[in-house]
Formats: C-alpha cells, sequence, structure tokens
C-alpha cells in the first residue's frame, strides 16, 4: 500500500520545499477546540498534522506540552476520544494524521483494536517515540495489515545496526531527532541531527525529518536544508495557548514561509 505520509513528504518535494509536520496535544486546551487547531494548522501550511492523546507520564515532552496534556487530562479527555478528534480532522481537510503516543495505551486498547479504530477514523498511522522496532512486533503485523504507517525514532545514540532496523521497519520517514533529552544549545542540535540524518542516508532511508525544538521559519529552512522535512510543536502549542486558533493559524504560516528549498 501507498504510504500517505510518504506521498505528502513527495508532494512537497516536488513543490519546491520540504514538509511542515506540526504537532499538536489532543484536547488542549478543549477536545473541539484541538480539534479546530488541528484543522487551522492543515489550512495554514502543515503537510502533515501529528497529534498527541495526553498521556499521565509524558517522559519526551518539555514543560509547554507537559502543561498542555496536564489540561487536558483534567478536562476529561478519554482514549476514545483520539478517534472521535482524528476522525472531524480529516473529514474537514485532506492531510495526513498520524498519532503520536505512548505504547502502553495502545496495549491497554489493544494494538489490532486501536490500528482498527484509527483506520475507521482516517487515520494514517502511529508515531510510537518509546518502543523500539524489536520490539513491536504486533505493532508491525496490525500496520501491515492495515496499511497505516509505523514512524520509529532514532537519535545520535542509535548504533548502525539500530539505524538499520529503523530504517528497515519503519514507513512513512524515519522520525530524526537530536538529542534524547530537553533541547540544548542550537548549533550543537543542528550538528547532531545533519550528521544523524547522514548516517540514514547512507543506510537507505527514504525519508527522514527532524525535530529539534525548531521555533522559527529561519530553524525549518536550516533543517530543510538536509532533511526532508521540520517537525514542530512547542512553539505551536505555545502559539495556541496564548493566541488561540487564530494566534497557530499565523504561526503555522509563519514556520511554513521557511520549509522553501534553497536553490
Amino acid at each position: 500500500m501507498t504510504s500517505r505520509v510518504a506521498a505528502a513528504i513527495d508532494a512537497a518535494h516536488e513543490a519546491g520545499r520540504g514538509a511542515l509536520i506540526g504537532y499538536l496535544p489532543l484536547g488542549f486546551p478543549d477536545l473541539q477546540t484541538s480539534i479546530d487547531a488541528a484543522v487551522a494548522l492543515a489550512e495554514n501550511g502543515a503537510d502533515i498534522l501529528e497529534l498527541g492523546p495526553p498521556y499521565s507520564d509524558p517522559v519526551m515532552d518539555g514543560t509547554v506540552i507537559q502543561e498542555a496534556t496536564q489540561a487536558a487530562l483534567a478536562g476529561g479527555f478519554r482514549l476514545r476520544d483520539t478517534f472521535t478528534a482524528v476522525a472531524e480532522i480529516t473529514r474537514r481537510v485532506d492531510v495526513p494524521v498520524l498519532v503520536m503516543t505512548y505504547w502502553n495505551p495502545v496495549l491497554q486498547y489493544g494494538v489490532d483494536r486501536y490500528a482498527d479504530d484509527l483506520v475507521a477514523a482516517g487515520g494514517a498511522g502511529l508515531i510510537t517515540p518509546d518502543i523500539t522496532p524489536e520490539s513491536a512486533g504486533e505493532w508491525i503485523a496490525a500496520s501491515e495489515r492495515t496499511g497505516l504507517d509505523r514512524i520509529f525514532l532514532a537519535a545520535p545514540t542509535s548504533t548502525d545496526e539500530r539505524l538499520d532496523l529503523i530504517v528497515e521497519s519503519s514507513t512513512g520517514f524515519v522520525y530524526t531527532v537530536s538529542t534524547m533529552g530537553i533541547t540544548g544549545e542550537r548549533a550543537q542540535l543542528d550538528a547532531a541531527a545533519r550528521t544523524l540524518v547522514g548516517r540514514l542516508r547512507d543506510r537507505g532511508v527514504e525519508h527522514a525529518c527532524v525535530g529539534v525544538g525548531i521555533s522559527n521559519a529561519e530553524q525549518v529552512a536550516g533543517v530543510i536544508d538536509y532533511a526532508d522535512g521540520a517537525i514542530v510543536g512547542t512553539a505551536l502549542v505555545r502559539a495556541l495557548r496564548d493566541g488561540g486558533v487564530d494566534g497557530l493559524a499565523e504561526a503555522t504560516r509563519s514556520l511554513a514561509a521557511g520549509t522553501a528549498r534553497r536553490i
């Protein structure tokens, strides 16, 4: 089956730019606003949406996203709301929707059931930050059965053997992180991500997209120099928190301006 996510990246490339992937937590500040916000992302330049169901122990998230997910949980977000949200978003915009989820909720819901419900809602796949390919046999089987994309994370600390496995196991793109902790100095992050993308290219990766605390168009442009797409999270969550859906739309347009490929 053709990957809708890979197709969206290829379409951006054909238009002379890299892909912009925008992350938002579901349920923040409330479920309906988070749906409207995701639609605004798609309508203002995001090529792919990455939506995060709130989780009680978000080990990878910085303060801004943690506060938003805690607010969503306090507001009564339930796991099944994920599918309600994805269904409404995909009804309103024709942009691939990925769910970025920790693995425990998928396991508790049932891997096959989760995959089937995500397909029924029009979702495109999962980004799974805390499960490695060798532990994901059940998910790999479910994704092959349903055609959902499975996106694993690669880090600078990954061995060559692990990168081979990640490239072989991922569809859509490989989520390339410059550091497995809180983001640090910008120049160092860029160097680490650039080196990691190069290693992935050596291993035959088709699409590598980078998430490194990117917060403005200039930083998007820097990533697009060497990667297939730029992933933005915190800057968009902050824009939604501080400026509502209109503020988010403006921030998205600004970020999208950085995706044009430099000649």
